[in-house]
């Protein structure tokens, strides 16, 4: 995948998270896997204190986790991973 299409990429992240966040259709303890895990991560020190960066890059990668499976378990996108959750 080119640089383009990664940039693209992590563009729609953070809104196709937002929109699974807001979603009746995802369950509360599903939404906690996203939220408690990277909540911990920001408020506890680290290997790197000081350096912002890898706190964005842990957040991001988790972030993209999340999207991946709450849309396939709940049904939330379309399979070409180019729309967020349908409404």
């Amino acid at each position: 995948m080119g640089r383009i299409s990664w940039i693209a990429l992590w563009k729609r992240i953070p809104g196709r998270v937002w929109r699974i966040l807001k979603s009746d259709r995802v369950p509360l303890r599903d939404k906690l896997l996203f939220i408690v895990p990277v909540g911990l991560y920001w408020l506890f020190p680290d290997l790197m204190p000081f350096m912002p960066i890898d706190d964005a890059l842990v957040t991001a990668i988790a972030a993209g986790w999340f999207a991946r499976a709450m849309e396939r378990k709940h049904g939330l996108g379309s399979p070409d991973g180019k729309s967020g959750v349908a409404r």
